[in-house]
């Protein structure tokens, strides 16, 4: 099958302008976190100052996320988003305001919980539109949605980074957080226009409140699982592969080595959204999860960068799988009045799995070295193989009661 998939599905009315939007919107999320780091840093001259406001970003943004999706659920995304960005567009200023006064260390952290606190979940804003628009007849396109959306995202993240690093390298770190506010705020609005395409709200706010506990079901809970466990591979990797090119005397190439596996998993990406695929959601999620986990072994005994380049390569390429699959899983099981919310929690745990594991993976690479940090990536890898092989399980189990009971 060629690409003419994701060309098909970009055609359905409506869907390339919320997507391209949504995009755009994200390529200004993934700048913040680092356009802080600069903006803080050139100013205050400290890495811990710089650290604090950062921090503060990355928790609101985790905490507060899924009650922002909660609102979209409530009152609708065209209703909602709209105040979300009006809010984070003063937060921006604000941080733009004290950092260049002076402001005390704890001012600026405030700022950057709020600056985190009101950023849009753009992504599973997007995916609940996708949701929408292919439910019932075309839902078997879904799962090439959340391909698409799995590359957009990854996109966003070579790409803002980079964008960030260029203008604080130009003499101008201020000129990163209001690029990257400009953006999310352009972006958010011109999605929030898209009214066509909003979903619908499916019930009134008793059923709501109903509902919201399946987000506490055991079957939400280990897709929360993997994606705590795959952001904890994610954190441990950053940390690892950096000092794996530090101990080798050749830390220019970390870059390369990242690059690789971004490369790896746009690839695979793109390459798995170009079929269907007839082996279940939980199937794929459990083959893939354990696939990674074996992929991670190699790491453990990279003794060059080349070696290491491979081992990389190989994790990368089933990254994007396992983070399609749950959102695929989410969609197909979670109510519609909390599907917005769901997909805001899977995000948010795979932020909380990364924090974590940098502060792990800080301290193995101080005690073992760079291999120790490999340690925690692969037991990351292997807590994610032995949750999504429990989910098919249960699944399994399940059926087979249901089969009974008829």
């Amino acid at each position: 099958m060629s690409s003419a998939t994701y060309r098909t599905l970009l055609r359905a009315p409506g869907a390339a302008a919320f997507f391209l939007t949504a995009t755009a919107g994200r390529v200004g999320i993934a700048m913040t976190s680092l356009g802080i780091v600069w903006l803080v840093h050139a100013r205050t001259g400290s890495y811990v100052t710089a650290g604090l406001v950062t921090g503060g970003f990355a928790i609101a943004e985790a905490v507060a996320g899924p009650q922002l999706a909660r609102l979209a659920d409530r009152f609708g995304q065209t209703r909602a988003l709209p105040a979300t960005l009006a809010a984070h567009a003063a937060a921006v200023a604000a941080l733009l305001v004290l950092v260049t006064a002076g402001a005390p260390d704890w001012l600026m952290t405030a700022a950057g919980v709020a600056v985190g606190a009101t950023i849009p979940q753009l992504g599973a804003l997007s995916a609940a539109r996708w949701a929408a628009l292919l439910r019932d007849q075309r839902a078997s396109a879904l799962p090439t949605a959340f391909t698409l959306e799995s590359l957009a995202n990854e996109l966003a993240y070579l790409a803002g980074p980079a964008l960030v690093a260029v203008l604080g390298a130009s003499g101008h770190p201020a000129a990163g957080p209001v690029v990257a506010g400009a953006l999310v705020v352009a972006g958010g609005m011109c999605f929030a226009a898209q009214r066509r395409t909003a979903p619908p709200l499916a019930c009134g706010a008793n059923e709501r409140h109903r509902m919201g506990h399946w987000l506490l079901r055991p079957g939400f809970a280990v897709l929360a699982g993997v994606n705590l466990a795959i952001g904890g591979f994610f954190g441990a990797m950053q940390i690892s592969v950096t000092a794996f090119a530090v101990e080798h005397g050749a830390a220019g190439t970390a870059a390369a080595l990242f690059t690789v596996s971004s490369c790896a998993s746009l690839l695979a990406g793109w390459l798995y959204g170009l079929r269907q695929w007839h082996a279940s959601a939980r199937a794929q999620l459990a083959a893939v999860a354990a696939g990674l986990a074996i992929a991670c072994l190699p790491l453990l005994v990279a003794s060059t960068p080349v070696e290491l380049g491979c081992s990389v390569a190989l994790t990368g390429l089933a990254v994007p799988l396992i983070l399609v699959q749950c959102t695929v899983l989410a969609e197909a099981t979670a109510p519609r009045v909390v599907l917005t919310q769901a997909f805001a929690w899977l995000g948010s745990a795979t932020a909380a799995g990364s924090a974590g594991a940098a502060t792990v993976t800080g301290w193995a690479v101080g005690t073992f070295g760079a291999h120790g940090g490999f340690a925690v990536a692969a037991t990351a890898a292997a807590l994610m193989a032995v949750l999504a092989g429990a989910g098919l399980a249960g699944a399994g189990l399940a059926g087979a009661g249901r089969r009974r009971g008829a």
